[in-house]
């Protein structure tokens, strides 16, 4: 007997097995729904992120750049740029005055975040300890209302507080008998009430990043050096500060360079008097510019003061490496 193939075609719709299709394994679904899922997290993020971005890049690497080319141009806003290359430089290297605002600056820039970093973490400790939750709340924001002010109207304020003839300040001291100040007149005495104005308007923010940092510091820590006898400044040297040493950096690090671009207290209080005593790099490149149309020499002095603020800032990240202690 032969065996007869019957064609697929014939076979009777009945009898054919239908194929289903495999679902997808349970690995492959987990595979492709990941990946979508971080496309749309990445997605979104970059949309989080664009307009700060597009507002550093706008505001802060164009204008860097900008700044950058046009200190090597001479112009005055009237006639058309002239390259003249790095004779900018070299003329900011030899006036005395770009000379003495930068040594102002430093100046400034070294006891001002010193007193500022000072007071700031003594207060913060001291609000630290046992106090009431409402006052506490009161310290903090009473330290912190100056930095919301406006520099230039605090600034003005104090300009007539510190008058010789008829501020407040002096008329204070009188009554102990002390000699009138010339706050803003007398050389050493202007820088001083310069950095003191600019330390109690700057010192809530510092103030602020330290109560963070203390209230970060477990309790633990401080009651095991309790039991081991550590009390008072040995506990605070031994202890709170490498614990704190983070924001000290950050603290330091901002204040540092906030410092470097002081204008508003000097140019409003003195003027940069008596003489150059007050005169700070800010204002050496504002007159430059606005007052004397020279804008290739102001980008000169701010690309320099650029290159200072970055030198500087890259040694406390180094030094950092010796002194921070992450927990």
């Amino acid at each position: 007997m032969t065996n007869t193939q019957v064609p697929n075609s014939q076979v009777p719709n009945s009898q054919v097995p239908a194929v289903r299709p495999r679902p997808a394994t349970p690995s492959a679904a987990a595979a492709v729904r990941p990946s979508v899922r971080d496309r749309g997290s990445r997605l979104l993020a970059a949309l989080f992120l664009a307009p700060t971005v597009v507002g550093i890049v706008v505001f802060t690497v164009v204008p860097i750049i900008g700044s950058a080319v046009l200190s090597l141009f001479q112009w005055n806003v009237i006639d058309p740029p002239h390259f003249v290359g790095g004779a900018n430089y070299r003329t900011t290297f030899t006036d005395s005055t770009v000379l003495v605002s930068f040594r102002n600056t430093l100046v400034f820039m070294v006891l001002a975040v010193a007193l500022q970093l000072l007071i700031a973490l003594s207060l913060a400790l001291a609000l630290n300890g046992r106090m009431p939750v409402w006052l506490r709340s009161v310290f903090r924001s009473a330290f912190f209302f100056p930095l919301v002010l406006s520099a230039a109207s605090i600034s003005v304020v104090m300009k007539y507080l510190f008058n010789q003839d008829f501020g407040v300040v002096n008329w204070l001291i009188g009554l102990v008998g002390v000699a009138p100040v010339p706050w803003l007149t007398s050389e050493h005495a202007a820088m001083a009430t310069v950095i003191l104005v600019y330390v109690w308007q700057q010192f809530g923010f510092s103030f602020l990043l330290f109560v963070g940092g203390l209230n970060n510091i477990p309790k633990e820590i401080h009651e095991a050096a309790a039991l081991d006898g550590a009390t008072g400044l040995r506990k605070h040297l031994g202890i709170t500060l490498p614990l704190l040493s983070p924001t000290l950096l950050v603290a330091s690090v901002v204040g540092i360079i906030n410092a470097l671009q002081v204008f508003e207290q000097p140019y409003v209080l003195t003027d940069g008097g008596p003489g150059d005593a007050t005169r700070t790099v800010v204002m050496v490149i504002y007159e430059r510019a606005f007052e004397q149309l020279d804008f290739g020499e102001a980008s000169a002095v701010g690309v320099l003061l650029f290159v200072l603020i970055m030198a500087v800032t890259a040694l406390q990240f180094r030094l950092s490496r010796r002194f921070v202690h992450y927990q």
